[in-house]
C-alpha cells in the first residue's frame, strides 16, 4: 500500500509540475523578452548607487594588476598558481578582458555585474518554469532585487559569484534538455558549462547534489542508471575542484592558524548557525554588515547547541511530509547542501574575522525564494487573487520593497570609506574595518585622521601585521621615521613573509640614506614575491645610487616585463641610458614614459634633455614645455627650455646638460 501511495502522490505532483510539452518551453515567447528587459532596467534602476563606486578591500587582488595583462600574463593566470590570489582562471579572465576594454574604471566593471546578476535571475526564472514551478517569475524578480545579494553585485571583486551563477544555471538549463531526449550533445554542454562554472567559483561544485535533488523532486526516487550514473562525471570533477581549492585557502590564500583551529563540535555548532542565519537574513534583510561580527563558539555553551538541534528537527520535519509535499524538503537540501562549502566544515579565508558574509549564499538562496514564491504563487491563486489586480499588486508591492532596500544598501558600496564606516557603526568591534579605512585614509593623505582608527584596530588585534604596517605609513607621512621604522619590524615579527612591510621598510630606509640596509629589505620582499614590480624599481633605484648600475638596469628591466605600463620604470631606465650615452634607446624609453603618464612632467624634461643633445630641438623645446605646463615653477625645466632655444638660435649652449633623476 505505501508504494501504491507513493506512486499515487508522484502522478499527481507530475500532473501539476511537468510539462505536457517539454519541447514548447524552450521556445521564449515576446513575454518573455519583455519580462527579460523589464528585470534588467529595475536592476540596473537597482543598483544605480553603485554604478561608479569605486575599488573596494581586495578589488586591487581581483582586478586584472599590471604584471598579468599582457598575453603572456593570461597565460600565468592558467597556468601559474599563486599568479591570482585565488586559482579561479575563468574569473581572472574575464577581468583581464574586462581590463582591456575599459582599464581601470570602475563603471565598467560595475555594468558587468550588474547586467550578470539580471542575467542569472532571469536564467533561474527559465530553470523554474521549465520545471513547472509555480511563480516562477516571481522567484526570478525577488532574486534579482533582494538586497542580500548586493554584496555579490556591488562588490566587483565577487564577479566570481555572478559569472559562475550563470554558467551554473547554463549547465542546469542544458542538463534538463539533456534529460527530455538523453541527447550527447545537450550532455556535453551541461558538462562543458559546469567546467566553466568551477573555474569561475568552486562553490559551484555542489551542481550535481542540486540536480540529484531536483530529480527527486519531480519523481519521488532516483533511479541509479537514469539519474545517478549520468551524474559521475559531474560529481568527480566537482570533487576534485572543491578539495583543490581548500587546499589552495590553506596553502596559498592563509586559511590556516590559531583562528582555523575548530574541534569537531565548534564547526557543528557554527554550521548550525550559519545556516539559520542566512535562513533569517532572506526572510528579514536587515541590518546587512560588509563584515558581521565573529560569533564565539564554544561547545561548553549549552544554547549554542539549539542552533544545529532545531535545523535538525526542521529537516526531520520535512522528512516525515515528504510524502505530500517534496518541495519544502527539495527546498531545504538545496539551500542547506549549496552552503556546505562556508558552513564552517571547510576553512575559508573569511572565518578570520567572520563566520558568515552575504556573498556566500548567494546560489543558495534560490531554494528558499523558489519555495516562498511558489508557495505565495498556489496560495493566490487558491484565494482567487492571483489573476487580479489585489495579487498583482502585492507582488508588485514586495518587489518595490525590495528594490527600495537594494538601492539603499547599494549606496554603502559607492566608495570604500562609505563602506567601512557603516561597517564600523554596525560591527563596532571589527578590527579589519578601522584598519581598513584607515589605509583609505593614509593613501589620500589624511593621516592624522587615520591614526586613531589604525591604533583602535590594533587595541582590538594586537597581532595585526596590516595594521601596523599601516599606522608605519600613517607615521611615515608625518615624519616621525623612528616610530615607523619601529612599527615596520614590529609587522615582520608577526608576518616574516609580508613583502609591503618588507618593501615599505626599505623605501623608508633608502630615504634616511640607509641603502644597504633597504637593499636588504628590498631582496628580502623578492624572496617572497618576486613578481612584486614595485619592489624590483625600488631596489634598481637604491643599486643605481650606490653605482650598481648593472644589476639596477636588469632590476628596472624586470620590472618593466612584469608591468609594460610602469612609467617610473621607463624613466629611471632611460636616466642610466642617457649616462651610458645610449640616446637612441634612452629616447624611446622616455617616449615610452610620456605616452603612458601624458603629465609625466620629469619624463618629458628627460625626454627633452635627450632629444636637444641629439640635435632634435624643437621636440626637445615642445617637451620643455610640456613639463613646464604640468609644473610652471621648476627653474630647472626653465633653464632647459632657455638653453634649447638658445641653441635653436644658434648661440652655444653649457655644458653638462643630462636627464636628471
Amino acid at each position: 500500500m505505501a508504494s501504491a501511495h507513493t506512486e499515487e502522490a508522484v502522478a499527481q505532483d507530475d500532473r501539476r509540475l511537468l510539462p505536457a510539452d517539454p519541447a514548447a518551453t524552450h521556445s521564449l515567447g515576446s513575454r518573455d523578452w519583455i519580462f527579460a528587459a523589464v528585470l534588467l532596467v529595475a536592476v540596473l534602476a537597482a543598483y544605480q548607487p553603485a554604478w561608479n563606486g569605486g575599488f573596494l578591500w581586495d578589488d586591487a587582488a581581483h582586478v586584472t594588476r599590471p604584471e598579468l595583462r599582457s598575453w603572456h600574463g593570461l597565460a600565468r593566470i592558467w597556468a601559474e598558481l599563486g599568479a591570482t590570489q585565488q586559482y579561479y582562471p575563468v574569473t581572472h579572465t574575464a577581468f583581464w578582458m574586462e581590463h582591456r576594454l575599459w582599464g581601470d574604471r570602475p563603471l565598467g566593471y560595475h555594468l558587468v555585474s550588474i547586467a550578470l546578476h539580471a542575467a542569472v535571475a532571469f536564467m533561474a526564472g527559465l530553470a523554474l518554469s521549465r520545471l513547472r514551478v509555480p511563480g516562477a517569475y516571481l522567484a526570478a524578480a525577488v532574486f534579482a532585487l533582494h538586497p542580500v545579494h548586493v554584496e555579490s553585485v556591488a562588490w566587483i571583486s565577487e564577479l566570481k559569484n555572478t559569472l559562475s551563477a550563470a554558467f551554473y544555471l547554463g549547465a542546469v538549463l542544458a542538463y534538463l534538455r539533456f534529460e527530455e531526449g538523453r541527447s550527447a550533445r545537450w550532455y556535453l554542454a551541461a558538462l562543458g558549462l559546469f567546467t566553466l562554472a568551477l573555474g569561475s567559483k568552486t562553490v559551484t561544485a555542489t551542481l550535481p547534489a542540486a540536480l540529484l535533488v531536483i530529480r527527486w523532486w519531480q519523481r519521488g526516487r532516483l533511479s541509479w542508471r537514469r539519474d545517478v550514473l549520468p551524474m559521475v562525471p559531474f560529481l568527480a570533477l566537482g570533487t576534485a575542484a572543491g578539495l583543490f581549492t581548500a587546499w589552495v585557502e590553506r596553502a596559498l590564500v592563509g586559511a590556516e592558524g590559531a583562528e582555523f583551529d575548530l574541534t569537531a563540535v565548534e564547526r557543528v555548532l557554527i554550521a548550525g548557525r550559519t545556516a539559520w542565519f542566512y535562513l533569517t537574513s532572506l526572510l528579514w534583510p536587515a541590518p546587512l554588515v560588509f563584515i558581521y561580527p565573529r560569533w564565539h563558539v564554544s561547545g561548553a555553551v549549552w544554547w549554542q547547541y539549539v542552533y544545529p538541534a532545531t535545523a535538525i528537527g526542521m529537516l526531520a520535519i520535512l522528512c516525515a511530509i515528504r510524502r505530500r509535499w517534496r518541495a519544502p524538503l527539495a527546498a531545504a537540501l538545496f539551500f542547506v547542501g549549496t552552503l556546505v562549502p562556508v558552513l564552517g566544515f571547510f576553512n575559508v579565508y573569511p572565518f578570520a574575522f567572520s563566520f558568515v558574509a552575504d556573498h556566500f549564499q548567494y546560489l543558495a538562496s534560490l531554494g528558499v525564494i523558489a519555495l516562498g514564491a511558489a508557495g505565495a504563487a498556489l496560495l493566490l491563486e487558491r484565494n482567487g487573487w492571483w489573476l487580479h489586480t489585489r495579487g498583482d499588486a502585492l507582488c508588485l508591492g514586495v518587489l518595490l520593497v525590495l528594490g527600495f532596500l537594494t538601492w539603499r544598501q547599494s549606496h554603502v558600496y559607492a566608495d570604500v570609506e562609505r563602506l567601512y564606516r557603516a561597517t564600523i557603526d554596525r560591527n563596532p568591534e571589527c578590527w579589519m574595518a578601522y584598519n581598513n579605512l584607515g589605509g583609505a585614509l593614509v593613501a589620500r593623505g589624511a593621516a592624522d585622521e587615520a591614526l586613531p582608527l589604525i591604533r583602535r584596530a590594533l587595541e582590538l588585534r594586537p597581532a595585526y601585521a596590516e595594521a601596523h604596517n599601516n599606522l608605519a605609513l600613517a607615521l611615515a607621512s608625518r615624519g616621525e621615521a623612528d616610530l615607523a621604522i619601529a612599527h615596520y619590524r614590529r609587522a615582520l615579527t608577526l608576518r616574516p613573509g609580508y613583502a609591503e612591510a618588507h618593501n615599505n621598510l626599505g623605501f623608508l630606509l633608502a630615504a634616511r640614506g640607509h641603502l644597504d640596509q633597504a637593499i636588504a629589505q628590498y631582496e628580502e620582499a623578492l624572496e617572497v614575491d618576486a613578481g612584486y614590480a614595485g619592489v624590483h624599481y625600488n631596489l634598481a633605484t637604491a643599486l643605481a645610487a650606490r653605482g650598481q648600475l648593472a644589476p639596477a638596469v636588469a632590476h628596472l628591466r624586470r620590472a618593466l616585463e612584469l608591468r609594460p605600463d610602469y612609467a617610473e620604470a621607463h624613466n629611471s631606465l632611460g636616466i642610466i641610458l642617457a649616462d651610458a650615452e645610449h640616446l637612441d634607446q634612452a629616447r624611446a624609453h622616455f617616449e615610452a614614459a610620456v605616452a603612458l603618464q601624458p603629465r609625466y612632467a620629469e619624463a618629458h624634461n628627460n625626454l627633452g634633455i635627450v632629444l636637444a643633445r641629439t640635435g632634435h630641438r624643437d621636440q626637445a623645446i615642445a617637451h620643455f614645455r610640456a613639463a613646464l605646463d604640468v609644473d610652471p615653477a621648476d627653474a630647472r625645466v626653465r633653464d632647459n627650455l632657455f638653453t634649447a632655444m638658445g641653441w635653436r638660435d644658434g648661440r652655444a649652449a653649457p655644458a653638462g646638460s643630462s636627464p636628471s633623476r
